[in-house]
């Protein structure tokens, strides 16, 4: 059984943790899986000040406790069951009929917590009640929402993304077959059309459709971003960010400084830059990995959200990258543009990129390590060495010839 990462206390059997704001599997006791859950998640919760009404906005914390959560028996189904701050716990229970399945979310707050409820006028538990999602899934599909799905109960909102949830896996394995939220398209493959129902697609990771050829626009300005918990800043960044499409109609995307909108998630282990320019939305998951020497950060994944209208909206998605690594304390630093993949017909282009998402002392950059595509700075010097090496060499021996021909031209007495 894989624990997850700074897991503050004894998690319950059979539940494999991953690095993600909420990121499982959970087990039963043949070590099939019953439950795939992943998603990010933002609460809003409107409550009494001690001087007016107030609203706590946050997602959840890095310690979190999973006590609870199950494969469920025979009566009952399978139940995600998370603990976090003083009195807080959130927990979702699948039921499901011949064909479908379904969660009903129960949440418990404790106004009493001052993390969360700095300045609350009562310190009480309040429980609300949702389904999520909103509609019965067919079983045997997993739904998948990639942009927002807002669940609205009471004085609480709770917003879902990059969602994939699949309960009573069929032989234990997630399926292929997906059904989407109302706010995604009927098919995440672009050019697909949105319908007014909840939609199935099969994803077909292979498919790599022609690419046409697209013209690049001027570089994009660079722009500098901060991320931060309360008071503290968590994520620094410097960077111009350019997105190109040549899906469809081709289209190249300068994300302007002056709108672009920072956002995101810290903790220890993982961490969320988000950068939205308008209906553009791109997102940098950051995730710590330790080496022979010394942990290190590096740029695990990048998904990329366009709504274009009510009924149109783009989506794309890389979870296994390997990019921007160095040591944990330091900055990343790299001066040449950088083209990432994220799936056919979309990437990102990263121009004077100096990024750091953890251990950011005091707001401002530490040390930084640079990339390789910056070696040139280092070859320069090399070059003209190796080159005035070179030259020596030439003349050295220009000069023993020289002194060679001069000799013959004497005779010995």
């Amino acid at each position: 059984m894989h624990v997850p990462l700074d897991f503050p206390s004894h998690p319950p059997r059979n539940v494999v943790f991953q690095t993600y704001a909420v990121d499982l599997e959970v087990k039963d006791d043949s070590n099939v899986s019953c439950l795939f859950a992943k998603w990010m998640v933002k609460f809003s919760i409107t409550y009494e000040g001690t001087d007016e009404s107030k609203t706590a906005t946050f997602m959840l914390p890095e310690n979190l406790s999973y006590i609870g959560t199950s494969c469920g028996n025979e009566t009952s189904g399978p139940v995600l069951s998370i603990e976090f701050g003083d009195g807080n716990s959130w927990t979702i229970r699948f039921t499901k009929t011949k064909d479908t399945y379904q969660g009903v979310i129960t949440f418990v707050y404790n106004t009493g917590d001052s993390t969360f409820f700095p300045d609350a006028k009562r310190k009480e538990r309040i429980t609300i009640v949702a389904n999520f999602p909103a509609n019965p899934i067919p079983l045997n599909t997993a739904f998948s929402c990639g942009t927002e799905d807002t669940v609205k109960s009471g004085d609480v909102t709770q917003t879902f993304q990059s969602v994939t949830l699949q309960a009573f896996l069929q032989d234990g394995r997630l399926s292929s077959q997906k059904t989407l939220c109302d706010n995604d398209m009927t098919a995440t493959i672009p050019g697909a059309s949105k319908s007014g129902n909840t939609g199935t697609a099969e994803l077909n990771a292979t498919e790599t459709p022609s690419s046409p050829t697209i013209q690049p626009e001027e570089k994009p300005a660079s722009g500098s971003y901060t991320v931060k918990t309360g008071p503290v800043t968590c994520i620094l960044a410097n960077m111009g960010l350019q997105l190109n499409v040549t899906q469809q109609i081709p289209t190249i995307i300068n994300f302007n400084p002056n709108s672009t909108v920072a956002s995101g998630n810290c903790g220890k282990t993982t961490a969320v830059l988000r950068l939205s320019d308008g209906n553009t939305k791109v997102d940098f998951l950051f995730a710590v990995k330790n080496s022979t020497s010394s942990e290190k950060f590096y740029l695990k994944g990048v998904d990329i959200s366009m709504t274009e209208s009510l009924n149109a909206t783009f989506l794309a998605s890389n979870h296994t990258l390997n990019n921007w690594e160095t040591t944990m304390g330091n900055s990343y630093l790299c001066r040449k543009e950088e083209s990432i993949f994220v799936s056919p017909g979309y990437k990102v282009n990263i121009f004077d990129l100096k990024i750091q998402p953890f251990e950011v002392e005091e707001g401002q950059f530490s040390a930084a390590g640079e990339c390789s595509l910056d070696d040139d700075t280092v070859l320069i010097p090399i070059v003209v060495g190796a080159a005035l090496a070179g030259l020596v060499v030439i003349i050295v021996t220009t000069y023993l010839i020289g002194r060679r021909k001069t000799y013959a031209g004497y005779q010995t007495l």
